[in-house]
């Protein structure tokens, strides 16, 4: 029996809840950057002060696309899904815990830069994000559980790739990161480029719409 026919939660409810935890998720990125406190006789320290951010800038932009692209990446899904049952709610519950968990690995990125430890953190953080929309996927389209008799296997198949490409780069990068931080740091920063330039599944979800 599905969650809708039981009377319980529904699709727009599950929607609107992820909307409201990526929100929050996005704000809390930008709060993790403090505005530095300089004396007025040492206000010519500033412009240094505000350079030396730049690793919280850096991982606020990579953090800040990649809830967009994960968001973009939900929202389509549920473009296909009908309907849930209580197997996806906790696949969904899992995934928003994961995605409240990103402005932490992001602050931890930004504040030790220079350090394999935080890259590693926040590399696996976006890998378990990516697994888990995988498995909402996954979990909707086996069998055609949740969506239309009528969807493509070539487009289920499509769509699984490019959902597996983030885990697949961001380990990598983790991997890279043994012998070049700043190396490592680079893919994450280029990584969104992936998903931001359409690719065949963008097309199938345009003609669908």
């Amino acid at each position: 029996m599905t969650t809708e026919s039981s009377g319980g939660l529904t699709k727009t409810r599950i929607e609107a809840l992820t909307d409201g935890v990526f929100a929050i998720a996005m704000t809390l990125l930008i709060l993790e950057i403090k505005v530095p406190v300089v004396e007025h006789s040492m206000l010519h320290e500033l412009p240094r002060r505000l350079f030396e951010l730049w690793p919280k800038y850096i991982s606020y932009v990579i953090s800040f696309v990649m809830l967009g692209v994960y968001w973009i990446g939900h929202h389509n899904q549920f473009h296909v899904i009908r309907r849930s049952d209580r197997t996806l709610l906790w696949i969904n519950i899992l995934f928003l815990m994961v995605i409240s968990f990103l402005p932490f690995s992001t602050a931890l990125l930004g504040e030790y830069a220079t350090e394999r430890i935080a890259t590693e953190i926040y590399g696996i953080n976006l890998i378990v994000i990516g697994l888990l929309l995988y498995w909402h996927w996954r979990h909707a389209t086996k069998k055609h559980r949740l969506v239309d008799p009528e969807l493509d296997a070539r487009v289920i198949a499509t769509a699984t790739r490019r959902i597996l490409m983030g885990p697949v780069v961001f380990l990598i990068a983790i991997g890279i990161s043994f012998v070049n931080v700043a190396a490592s740091l680079t893919i994450f920063l280029l990584a969104p480029l992936l998903f931001i330039l359409p690719g065949k599944i963008d097309r199938y979800w345009q003609r669908s719409r």
